[in-house]
């Protein structure tokens, strides 16, 4: 009779394990480099933590970094006039021209009190929408609010614009509504004044700035509240222990807390406002702006190097209001 262990084991079985003296296999190339390379950025976290960033980082100064620098090197070169050339010697005759030209100056003010005028207005809306979401609003209703600050954000930007148009127009909804309420004079009161009228509400000063708060509100109400949500409720309970009134606990408390977060959307509005030029031109009077002027003179000119002055600007300004906002310990809170 044969014995059990004189059969082969089944398909089930496992083989035995190797005696005392039995060498275990060695694991392969691919499996020893991938051990060794583990190893390496176990024991070098600065050797991981590179290898992580380099790509980000790589992009971010050669893409970015990098053509801020271009832009601002050919700010410093000039357009011949005779043949129209660029001539790529360093120079501050593109920078005197913008200076000193009446008409540069007078796009570069215009921009700038109109983004101005956008940023406050942006502010003065933000500001109780996210006081009002980051302390009152909860459950469905501050759900409700995030989708309705979010919603514009999800349609085309041209399709936002030349909705606005239309109901800036005179057939549109605003002058319906003023006809109807026989506010007719007033609102042509308004387009009379100088600066801030035009012939129609699309063709106006007015009309533009009120485009421009509506695309870039949300960027201004979601800083700011996240900025009050990181308002201690125990420092507001606690001015209010001490005889502050609710004034005196906003004026002390919450605005200088949430003053970063003001900054932070400020910069936002302002420094877009400065660079767009599809609602200018769209929306608003035939005047030109910083960003129409750079499409124009990049292309239909060719005159790059007044072009990239005219880029480089917006790029001092946001720097200069940075440096003022820091002075004035607006950051402090972060």
């Amino acid at each position: 009779m044969t014995r059990p262990e004189a059969f082969p084991p089944g398909p089930g079985a496992h083989a035995p394990a190797p005696g005392p003296g039995a060498h275990a296999p060695r694991p392969g190339t691919w499996a020893r480099t991938r051990a060794a390379i583990s190893d390496v950025l176990y024991r070098r976290h600065w050797f991981y933590l590179s290898l992580l960033l380099a790509p980000p980082l790589l992009w971010f100064g050669v893409v970015y970094i990098g053509s801020l620098l271009a832009l601002l090197v050919q700010s410093f070169y000039a357009l011949d006039d005779f043949s129209g050339s660029v001539v790529p010697e360093l120079t501050l005759a593109t920078w005197r021209d913008l200076l000193s030209s009446p008409a540069n100056i007078d796009i570069l003010v215009r921009t700038t009190l109109v983004a101005t005028a956008v940023t406050i207005a942006c502010a003065l809306l933000a500001f109780p929408i996210a006081y009002y979401m980051a302390r009152y609003a909860q459950g469905k209703v501050k759900a409700l609010l995030y989708l309705a600050v979010m919603l514009p954000l999800w349609a085309n930007y041209l399709v936002r614009v030349y909705a606005w148009k239309i109901i800036l127009a005179r057939e549109g909804v605003i002058y319906w509504i003023v006809t109807n309420l026989h506010l007719d004079w007033l609102l042509a009161a308004v387009l009379e004044t100088p600066g801030v009228g035009g012939n129609t509400l699309s063709t106006s000063y007015l009309g533009m700035s009120l485009v421009f708060t509506y695309m870039w509100l949300p960027y201004m109400i979601l800083p700011i509240h996240a900025a009050l949500e990181r308002v201690p409720e125990s420092l507001v309970q606690a001015a209010a222990d001490l005889g502050a009134s609710p004034a005196q606990v906003f004026r002390t408390v919450t605005l200088p807390l949430a003053l970063p977060g003001v900054v932070a959307g400020s910069i936002f509005t302002f420094s877009l406002t400065l660079g767009d030029f599809v609602i200018p031109y769209l929306v608003g009077t035939s005047a030109f702006f910083i960003g129409q002027a750079v499409y124009v003179l990049q292309g239909a000119s060719g005159n790059v190097p007044l072009a990239a002055a005219f880029s480089v600007f917006p790029i001092v300004i946001v720097s200069l209001y940075l440096a003022l906002a820091r002075r004035l310990g607006a950051f402090d809170a972060l």
